[in-house]
């Protein structure tokens, strides 16, 4: 069956929207094709910096004819309303219609047949169509045209069944007719080529060094590069961002290896590789050892007589200047120590409710240093240290040109400066973790630091009422929740996350900060260290349980069970917080609720909280309270009872040993008790004070069951 090509070719697009303008082509094309009924065998999509690519095959060379029945009115309706469905289906009388009977009476009905058309007459309306629509993160326009578009347009290659499409973009000004032409590489071949099918047209592109796949362009180079370095005995660093990057930046990609300075080795090796990467695109290598070797890959665009020499060399030329910029700000940055810098942090603005960066290391060191009691082995001094200089590093040169190296290079300038190396691992790491596959700290000092900084930053944020909505969420605050998690679960600190938050609350409120005070309202206490309570601080431990369920949902762990845990109190009171202890007790119920006493128990708790329901709504009032024991009438209520006291006393005493399975275990106890009442025992008699005993026993198997988790949020 005939296929469509469609090439649009332009000035270079940047490699960033290349795959997605690809892909956005290809589904406008595809929603076109059904709109108007053409069936076909599948789209393909490539790109390459200078033209998005689309070739659908298996259209049919005409359009299926359609018959349509349309109902309308009755036949003895108004003329108004017959006139009007008459004009709707284009039809002139009533005598074009047919006449059926139906339960209803008799309708007119209209049957429409509509001849398909030729597929190339309709294919040009949807390639049109398709190129309008076509939306970019940034678009331009260009000479006397009112048509936006990413880079100026050249061409429009549309052919179909062997043919040219007969049609024209219009650009607002001007028009750019359909052809079946396109030109090669810029330099190479820039002459024009002619195609009546995609193999001829990948072919000739391919003689004329233009390869139109990104994944052969990707393999092209990761192959070339990995082949020249084997040569010097090094491999290269990987980097898939990066390859993706260039492989969007040359249509013909032709690898080169070119040599680093022996000078510049002596700066961080992150410097060199950022500097060449950010800036030049350049891939870094490596030796056996895994060290940055004194060598680079890059990628050409174009073959030359000399094998690539000249554009090595001027590339080594361009890459020296640049580090040579790097190595000015290493060495001007090494007279000055970190510490000496720290106070310049009070010019840099944190957030303009929050205060300067100086305030926010002021409140993250003594919020650092409280956490070190939690984290085993942590050395208070030198998390005080760490805390303080975390910072410190955002005013020197080298990062001010290299932001993402902030923290790495605060590690190098405090070795230079003869901090203790768990100081300047702190330093580093104090940002991690930045997302599900960074590594997470486990270095103690890190920890503390690492902690306090997002904590802060939470606490901060909510109390002045900043928090993520939807799918905002400016400050990052969703992924600072999930590193506090990964820091807790990973290093098994047992902390309570309601008492760090009003610490690091309190830590707003000592600085005298006016906006977390007007956000904490009349809640909030003065000086003097004692809890800070409010509506923030709830939203905010919210925030975590739903943060802790993504977190969990990863790894298989059932949100409704999360949940449950959530909702019951801590052991002496208050909302369970205690990362471990709740993760302790989810396993614990999960573990219960798969066997037959766990499952056939929530069966019976969701069976009696139904009754408790439906009978409270019914007499306006709650069954909750003290259950009667003279009221009994039967013994399997005394039964149920006396389980009831019993299993609670057994899980009281298993949850403050913190002993969950065992808790959860006892709970196993109410099942059979449970069922004889359910089996032999009527709960709705008409002795009132029989009925209303009754209903508060069944009410206390929920109060039972919430020592160890609430079982109204489990699903099932």
């Amino acid at each position: 069956m005939p296929e469509l090509l469609l090439e649009i070719l332009s000035e270079e697009i940047p490699a960033r929207m290349q795959g997605r303008a690809a892909e956005d082509l290809r589904r406008l094309v595809a929603e076109g094709l059904d709109k108007a009924g053409l069936e076909n065998a599948g789209a393909r999509c490539y790109a390459t910096p200078r033209r998005l690519v689309l070739v659908v095959d298996g259209i049919p060379a005409t359009q299926p004819d359609l018959r349509e029945e349309r109902r309308g009115p009755r036949n003895d309706a108004p003329d108004k309303a017959i006139q009007g469905f008459l004009g709707s289906v284009g039809l002139d009388s009533i005598d074009q219609c047919e006449q059926r009977e139906t339960p209803k009476g008799t309708f007119l009905f209209a049957v429409i047949e509509r001849k398909g058309q030729a597929s190339a007459d309709v294919l040009t309306a949807v390639v049109t169509d398709a190129i309008a629509k076509l939306s970019w993160p940034k678009s331009m326009r260009w000479a006397d045209t009112g048509f936006r578009w990413v880079r100026p347009l050249h061409s429009v290659l549309a052919v179909f069944d062997g043919k040219t499409l007969d049609g024209a973009i219009d650009l607002q000004g001007g028009s750019l007719a359909m052809t079946n032409a396109t030109v090669g590489h810029r330099f190479h071949a820039p002459a024009a080529i002619t195609v009546k099918s995609f193999k001829q047209y990948r072919d000739k592109l391919e003689m004329a060094k233009v390869a139109i796949d990104p994944d052969a362009r990707r393999l092209r180079i990761q192959e070339g590069l990995s082949a020249l370095a084997a040569k010097e005995r090094l491999t290269v660093r990987e980097d898939p961002g990066l390859l993706d990057e260039v492989s969007g930046l040359v249509e013909w990609p032709i690898a080169l290896i070119g040599e680093i300075d022996d000078a510049f080795m002596e700066v961080p090796h992150e410097v060199l590789t950022s500097s060449m990467r950010t800036h030049q695109k350049y891939f870094s290598l490596l030796d056996k050892d895994g060290a940055l070797a004194p060598r680079f890959g890059m990628v050409a665009n174009i073959e030359t007589a000399d094998g690539g020499a000249r554009i090595v060399a001027g590339n080594e030329r361009v890459l020296r200047a640049r580090l040579a910029d790097a190595k000015f700000f290493w060495d001007q940055d090494c007279k000055a120590s970190l510490a000496s810098r720290v106070p310049q942090l009070e010019h840099i603005v944190f957030h303009a409710k929050l205060g300067t960066l100086d305030h926010k290391v002021d409140r993250l060191q003594a919020l650092a240093v409280s956490l070190a009691p939690h984290v085993p082995g942590a050395d208070r001094d030198r998390v005080g240290s760490a805390a303080r200089l975390c910072k410190a590093d955002l005013v020197t040169g080298m990062v001010g040109e290299f932001p993402e190296l902030q923290g790495i290079m605060g590690r190098y300038y405090a070795v230079n400066d003869g901090e203790h190396p768990e100081v300047a691992t702190a330093i580093a790491q104090h940002y991690s973790p930045l997302g599900p596959n960074d590594q997470c700290p486990t270095a103690p000092v890190s920890v503390c630091v690492a902690l306090a900084d997002k904590i802060d930053t939470l606490a901060g944020f909510f109390a002045i009422d900043e928090k993520p909505t939807g799918s905002r969420d400016p400050y990052g605050l969703r992924r600072a929740a999930l590193g506090v998690i990964r820091l807790v679960r990973e290093n098994d600190l047992r902390l309570s996350l309601g008492d760090v938050f009003q610490t690091a609350i309190m830590g707003y409120l000592n600085q005298d900060n006016a906006a977390v005070r007007a956000g904490i309202g009349s809640e909030a206490t003065g000086d003097s260290g004692q809890a800070v309570q409010g509506r923030q601080l709830g939203d905010l431990l919210e925030f975590f349980a739903d943060r802790l369920k993504v977190s969990l949902r990863d790894h298989g762990v059932r949100h409704d069970l999360v949940s449950a845990i959530f909702a019951v109190d801590r052991p002496g009171g208050g909302m369970e917080d205690d990362l471990v202890r709740l993760l302790a007790r989810v396993e614990a119920l999960e573990k219960f609720l798969g066997v037959d006493d766990g499952a056939n128990l929530l069966v019976a708790y969701k069976r009696a909280a139904n009754i408790v329901r439906i009978e409270e709504k019914k007499d306006e009032t709650e069954y909750n309270g003290g259950v009667d024991e003279t009221v009994f009438a039967q013994e399997e209520e005394t039964a149920l009872f006396s389980a009831l006291e019993k299993v609670s006393a057994l899980a009281n005493a298993s949850l403050e040993k913190e002993d969950f399975s065992a808790a959860m275990s006892s709970m196993a106890g109410l099942r059979k008790p449970v069922d004889d009442f359910f089996e032999c025992v009527t709960v709705n008699v008409d002795d009132g004070a029989l009925r209303e005993n009754r209903l508060r026993l069944l009410s206390a198997i929920g109060e039972t069951l919430r020592h160890a988790a609430d079982f109204s949020k489990i699903e099932g």
